[in-house]
């Protein structure tokens, strides 16, 4: 049993702090710039593929630094050519522009790649266990992904709260005539902060591509769940999106290694519910039948009893 909830804390901060590296861009542009990039997950996949296609002729290495630039300067131009035409009709017009080009982009991955996963390997140097736990070795490149996430959300907390250009970003986004005013583009300033965001979304799919699979459904499989991550970590809020990704990692984790129902809880204060009863297929399922739908529970439960999220300064 000890060793059941050591590795489900383990893989399930594992898949949280992937979660973050994924949502963190998302955070940062819904915060700032409050633009629902429904294709931010593509983006993420993007990442995968080009760190893939790189990491043939460069190497890991190189790709790992290479190719969330090559995807944040694509977010760059997304924004300046596509965003920024929309942007003056409201909301609707950009939900609709990023919702279809989460689409094309999908269709231009399996264009270039194909329908079949990639062939898209941990690197050798890191293709080793790191330690053993209970007769069990643990990879390296686990921790390996748990540390560049650590560092990404060291290096966004002191970015936005440490440096000017954080006080940019964040008074462009509630005082923009008076941050023109000073003499800064706020325009420019949208564009190069979306392009970070993708960039941060490149960067999980470089990790998570390895981890996870990389193939042309994976933008569509991590998407939901991100923006899930985002409102229940509170809009713009990188320290709860960080709480809120562990959080739903450890919780989906758990449910799916450890074998529970509402059955045995009712065991343990002798009550039980009649198989004939109308509750009887809720009250006796096993928790890895909910586990995929415990994420959109939480979401609904966080917009009934406190809508703002986690660490939320604002009402979503």
């Amino acid at each position: 049993m000890l060793e059941t909830i050591t590795f489900s804390l383990l893989n399930g901060l594992l898949y949280g702090m992937l979660l973050f590296m994924l949502s963190s861009g998302l955070t940062l542009i819904f915060g700032m710039m409050g633009v629902l990039n429904f294709a931010h997950a593509s983006f993420y996949m993007l990442g995968a593929y080009f760190a893939y296609t790189m990491g043939l002729y460069t190497g890991f290495w190189v790709a790992l630094f290479l190719a969330p630039i090559a995807v944040g300067l694509i977010g760059a131009a997304v924004e300046r050519w596509g965003l920024r035409q929309v942007h003056q009709y409201g909301h609707v017009p950009e939900l609709l522009f990023t919702f279809g080009l989460a689409y094309v982009v999908e269709e231009l991955v399996r264009l270039f790649w194909g329908n079949t996963p990639m062939n898209y390997r941990v690197p050798d140097a890191l293709n080793f266990p790191l330690f053993s736990l209970f007769g069990t070795n643990y990879p390296a490149f686990r921790v390996f992904v748990l540390a560049v996430a650590v560092a990404m959300f060291i290096g966004l907390y002191l970015l936005l709260k440490r440096t000017r250009a954080g006080l940019i970003i964040q008074a462009s986004l509630s005082r923009p005539d008076m941050v023109s005013a000073l003499g800064h583009n706020v325009p420019q300033v949208f564009m190069w902060v979306f392009a970070f965001g993708t960039g941060l979304a490149a960067l999980g799919g470089v990790v998570g591509g390895i981890q996870l699979v990389t193939e042309p459904g994976m933008a569509f499989m991590m998407g939901p769940i991100v923006f899930v991550v985002v409102v229940v970590g509170g809009l713009g809020s990188i320290q709860g999106a960080l709480i809120a990704s562990i959080l739903i990692g450890v919780l989906q984790t758990f449910a799916l290694s450890v074998d529970w129902s509402l059955a045995n809880l009712g065991m343990v204060f002798g009550y039980a519910v009649p198989p004939e009863s109308f509750f009887a297929t809720i009250w006796y399922m096993d928790s890895t039948r909910i586990a995929p739908i415990l994420p959109y529970l939480l979401l609904v439960l966080m917009l009934i009893f406190r809508p703002r999220g986690l660490m939320g300064k604002r009402e979503s």
